[in-house]
Formats: C-alpha cells, sequence, structure tokens
C-alpha cells in the first residue's frame, strides 16, 4: 500500500490569465465539484488576489480559517485549514490574499509553500489564482504542472490573454538559465521594440547563442515544455469557438509557445442563476449546456491524471 502511495502522482492545476470578469472562479469551482464525482480526490486553492470568493460559488460561508492562519504560523500543517464542503471528495483553501502579499518579495518563502501544497493528501489541486501577471501570480502559474487560462471572445480578454501568456513564457525562461546577461537579454525581448530586434524565442535563441550556448540550449528545451492550456468562456457562436483556434495559432506563430486548446463553455443564463442561488451549475442544473461543457473539459482533466499515473 505505502508503494502504491509512493509512486502516486497528484496534478496541479492553475487557472488564471487576463483580467478578472473571465469567469475563471466560476469554472474552478465547477471543474472541482465535476471531478471530486469523477472520485477524483480534489481541493481548491483560492489565490485570487482581492477577490477571493470559491467559498461563495459553493455556499460556502467565509471559512474561520484561512491560508492566513497557516502563514502567520497560528497552524502547523496546511491540512488544518482545509475546508469540507458539501461534495464529498472536495476540500478548500482560501485566504489568497495573504498567501499572494506574503511570499511576494522572498521566493525561499514560495517555494515552501508549494511544497506544502503539494503535500497535501489529495489527487487534484485546483488554483484560482485570479487575474492580473503580477510576478506571484506568474510564478504560481508556472510551478503548476498545467496552466489553464481562461478567455472570453473579446478583444481586450484576448489581449490581456497574450500579454499574460508573453509575461509567464519570458519569466519561465529567465528562470531556465544562469547568466546574467541572458537574463538581462530575456528582459529586453519583452519590449516588442528592443535594440535587438527580438520578436519571437527563435531570434531570441540565435541572441543567446552569441552569449552562451549552455542558456541558449536550456531555452530550446523550455520551449519545448512549456504547454499551457486555454479555455474559452462565455461562446455565443460558432464564429466564438473558432476563436480558440486562431489563438493557439497565433501563440505559435508569435511567441513560438504550444498552446492546447482544452474547451469551450457556452454563454447560459443558467450560470448567473446558479451563481445568484450559491450552487455549483454542474449540481443546480447538470443538464445545463455551460454544465455539459464544463464536465467535458473535467473529464480531460481526469483523463491526464489517469495517464501521469500510468507513466
Amino acid at each position: 500500500m505505502e508503494q502504491d502511495q509512493s509512486i502516486h502522482r497528484k496534478m496541479i492545476w492553475t487557472i488564471g490569465g487576463g483580467k478578472g470578469g473571465s469567469g475563471k472562479s466560476f469554472i474552478t469551482a465547477n471543474m472541482g465539484v465535476c471531478l471530486s464525482k469523477l472520485g477524483v480526490r480534489v481541493v481548491l486553492i483560492d489565490a485570487d488576489l482581492g477577490g477571493a470568493n470559491l467559498h461563495t460559488f459553493l455556499g460556502i460561508s467565509p471559512p474561520a480559517l484561512s491560508l492566513s492562519d497557516f502563514i502567520k504560523k497560528r497552524v502547523s500543517h496546511l491540512r488544518e485549514v482545509l475546508i469540507p464542503t458539501a461534495v464529498p471528495n472536495l476540500q478548500l483553501l482560501t485566504g489568497a490574499q495573504d498567501l499572494l502579499n506574503a511570499v511576494d518579495a522572498k521566493s525561499v518563502q514560495k517555494r515552501k509553500l508549494v511544497r506544502s501544497i503539494q503535500s497535501l493528501d489529495s489527487d487534484t489541486i485546483l488554483v484560482d489564482l485570479g487575474g492580473g501577471n503580477s510576478l506571484s501570480v506568474l510564478d504560481f502559474f508556472l510551478m503548476s504542472d498545467g496552466g489553464i487560462l481562461v478567455v472570453t471572445p473579446e478583444p481586450t480578454s484576448i489581449e490581456n490573454t497574450y500579454r499574460f501568456l508573453k509575461s509567464a513564457f519570458y519569466r519561465r525562461l529567465k528562470q531556465s538559465v544562469c547568466c546574467s546577461s541572458v537574463k538581462a537579454l530575456i528582459d529586453d525581448a519583452l519590449d516588442r521594440k528592443n535594440e535587438m530586434g527580438i520578436q519571437n524565442p527563435h531570434d531570441l535563441i540565435r541572441a543567446v547563442r552569441q552569449i552562451d550556448e549552455e542558456d541558449a540550449q536550456r531555452i530550446v528545451e523550455e520551449v519545448k515544455t512549456f504547454r499551457p492550456n486555454l479555455v474559452l468562456n462565455q461562446v455565443r457562436s460558432k464564429k466564438d469557438i473558432e476563436i480558440g483556434f486562431s489563438i493557439r495559432s497565433a501563440c505559435l506563430k508569435y511567441f513560438g509557445i504550444h498552446l492546447h486548446y482544452l474547451g469551450y463553455v457556452v454563454y447560459d443564463q443558467e450560470v448567473s442563476r446558479s451563481i445568484r442561488r450559491k450552487r455549483p451549475l454542474v449540481l443546480e442544473n447538470s443538464g445545463s449546456r455551460a454544465a455539459q461543457c464544463v464536465m467535458e473539459i473535467a473529464s480531460k482533466l481526469a483523463n491526464s491524471h489517469s495517464m501521469a499515473n500510468r507513466d
């Protein structure tokens, strides 16, 4: 039995991207419920800076215990602030504002917190990062097994998603290299008007080879392995659905990023009704079109978990 536990691999998915309003918390909460109903043990972590509200989506009152109690050492173990929900196999951690503020300055604290999260007795952990692209949000997005970007088919949301992806990607590249000159070059490359004319990872790799061949090879490997996921929310038409494929193509062409289009969720008035009732849509109205979409995406995550454990 102990051997099985030692090889069991939990999956950590972070849900982020763009600014607020794209429906990240709704999708996180409902995917968590779907996965738990499939027999997956799930922990939801609310890391939405300034807007922690996953408990509301689950119909739970503001919790007495939160991540703040762990960070401020009022409790010894992160599991002590886990909150049970009415859904079997589903637990919640909240207290995001203290989480991000406390670890913003020191990467050592950040890694310690991530290790504590990874040690939780769970199969899958879903982290709602909220909006924006602060360094803490980017780092938590990158520390997961799979980052999921939620975007709506609107120009501002799409633009914010591109900006988030590029920032996360170049931060990952910067973390992978050793030479300070290469790190500075990556910072410069974030500006499309940079003096060296670097517009994509291929240009960057060529420039880095002139400085440090080993770092250039590290970047090559990072480009191969950085494969975030996309969920398109509030889809109203077939044309909207196709936007997901357009975003995927643009990310590959302009950023060299291999983006996986995980799925879409249709616009459905049942979503707002379920939110007002403080009850997950997949429980309130499992037959609704939006609920069916979320279930399909959750099934894909469950399959990814099964494949990871087989590997």
